[in-house]
């Protein structure tokens, strides 16, 4: 057994239950799960006690706890220090948080990480300017070695900046999958379904294939746990006759196989898409999912972006246990619309938070993704009482974990879980004093703070630095495939 102990630290910010938040704690995680969160001894404490407090805002007393067993001491150069067996455990490695929060790893619910590849090439275009020049661009430079690279570019960027797990959405699905795993990513993705060839050229036939035979090539590659995936790219790109054929054979490859399953696609993303969807089929794009047996309660579905979801469509998701994957920067760059962030929770809906992909964002940094939702749904609710820090912050990590299907492995930290975690260096001038710290993490921390994460239980990021990747080497990579991308891109912009 591999152990890992993070101690010391000066706040760690649980997302559970009752939001509490504790002080001057350790963390024990045994292969990979978390199993203590106790105050640190009195003599490495960094306050005289260990205070156990709800989040600030979210209700409940203040209650104080007796220190638990004295750790193990010292100190290196870089906080992290190997030591011999002990007691049954092959290896306890240990990290010095002093002057550090621990907090969940941030769950990215929608996003397309090879698209780092594509990043400033259609600017200043709405939804369909943007397709038109991104699409091009992928069918010039996009395939399956381009597209590894780009999806490990975009996870680095993604761990680097606090966020351990991302719901992916891209077609060489299995060689964006080997990319993101080799960072160290929760990688979840599956085959992509369009009725027409699409940029890399399968039919139909080979699509469901592939996704029949996903399962086992999760298995070959590896990597932390994650469901099954798949992923008709829109409604305006499949049929509701696809749609149905989809579930169906991942509702087979749930009922014989290991692994849950996950459902997403885009909806709603645009007042133009359901003008379009409208014309089409006398119907909205929840509409033809519903009728396809897309929004069921027994199998997890995440509809990116959301936007524009009638009545009757949020009642629908909300039944059927779906969430939205809401995305506020790429909403507002392309000018698609402000979703209304406190209709759809009063709705029952899940919300959770994404970054869309980089062409359309310019980045993958879902602390920004944190502060855009909040400050958005307060400027068009007219309250600022509306998505409150500790809100927002649940919809970053346990809310994105239960929209997978995964919230009882990851998305708080709590025993039993799987230690995916965050840690924030406090000793910033943005970041001093710490009085309400939800509030310091949606609107003031930033991904520049995260110096190291770990995904099931492994250090992914030390540091600020990759423990997996050849950073300069990859960045070399990507700059000289970035330029074929960026004159495709110009030749389309062209209109050549």
């Amino acid at each position: 057994m591999s152990r890992l102990i993070i101690e010391n630290a000066s706040y760690v910010v649980t997302v559970d239950a009752t939001d509490t938040v504790l002080r001057d704690t350790t963390i024990t995680i045994d292969d990979g799960v978390i199993t203590a969160v106790s105050p640190a001894a009195p003599n490495e404490a960094t306050q005289p006690e260990a205070v156990v407090r709800p989040l600030a805002g979210t209700g409940g007393s203040t209650r104080e706890r007796q220190p638990g067993p004295t750790l193990s001491v010292g100190a290196s150069a870089d906080g992290l220090r190997p030591h011999g067996p002990s007691g049954g455990v092959a290896e306890v490695t240990t990290i010095d948080a002093r002057g550090k929060l621990v907090m969940p790893g941030l769950v990215n619910l929608h996003t397309h990480l090879p698209m780092t590849l594509l990043r400033g090439l259609a600017e200043d275009v709405d939804l369909d300017g943007f397709l038109a020049r991104v699409w091009a661009a992928e069918g010039a430079v996009m395939d399956t070695d381009t597209v590894e690279l780009g999806a490990t570019l975009g996870a680095l960027e993604s761990l680097r900046g606090g966020c351990t797990t991302q719901l992916d959405m891209y077609f060489h699905h299995e060689a964006t999958h080997r990319g993101a795993v080799a960072a160290g990513s929760r990688h979840v993705i599956g085959p992509v379904f369009f009725d027409g060839p699409g940029p890399d050229g399968l039919t139909w036939e080979q699509r469901l294939d592939n996704l029949r035979s996903w399962p086992a090539v999760l298995d070959e590659i590896g990597g932390p746990s994650v469901p099954v995936g798949a992923m008709p790219h829109a409604t305006y790109t499949c049929s509701p006759e696809g749609f149905a054929q989809v579930v169906t054979v991942l509702r087979e490859l749930v009922a014989n196989g290991e692994r849950d399953g996950i459902l997403t696609t885009h909806v709603s993303e645009t007042a133009a898409e359901n003008a379009g969807i409208r014309e089409r089929y006398d119907a909205t794009p929840t509409e033809l999912l519903a009728r396809a047996g897309w929004v069921e309660p027994d199998l997890p579905l995440v509809i990116g972006h959301g936007v524009h979801l009638s009545e009757g469509d949020r009642t629908t998701l909300a039944a059927g246990g779906a969430a939205v994957g809401h995305c506020p920067g790429s909403n507002l760059k392309l000018a698609s619309g402000a979703l209304p962030w406190q209709v759809l929770q009063d709705s029952g809906l899940r919300v959770g938070l994404g970054t869309d992909g980089c062409s359309s964002s310019n980045d993958l940094d879902m602390w920004q993704a944190m502060r855009q939702a909040a400050l958005l749904a307060r400027l068009t609710s007219e309250r600022p009482d509306v998505a409150s820090a500790h809100e927002v912050l649940r919809a970053a990590t346990i809310e994105g974990a239960r929209a997978l299907g995964m919230g009882d492995v990851i998305g708080s930290v709590e025993v039993g879980k799987r230690a995916d975690l965050v840690l924030v260096d406090l000793e910033a001038p943005h970041l001093t004093p710490v009085h309400d710290v939800a509030a310091l993490l949606v609107f003031a921390a930033g991904r520049g703070d995260v110096t190291d994460v770990l995904v099931d239980g492994m250090p992914v990021v030390r540091d600020r630095r990759s423990t997996r990747l050849d950073t300069g080497q990859l960045l070399e990579r990507a700059r000289v495939r970035g330029e074929v991308a960026r004159a495709a891109a110009a030749e389309a912009a062209a209109g050549r």
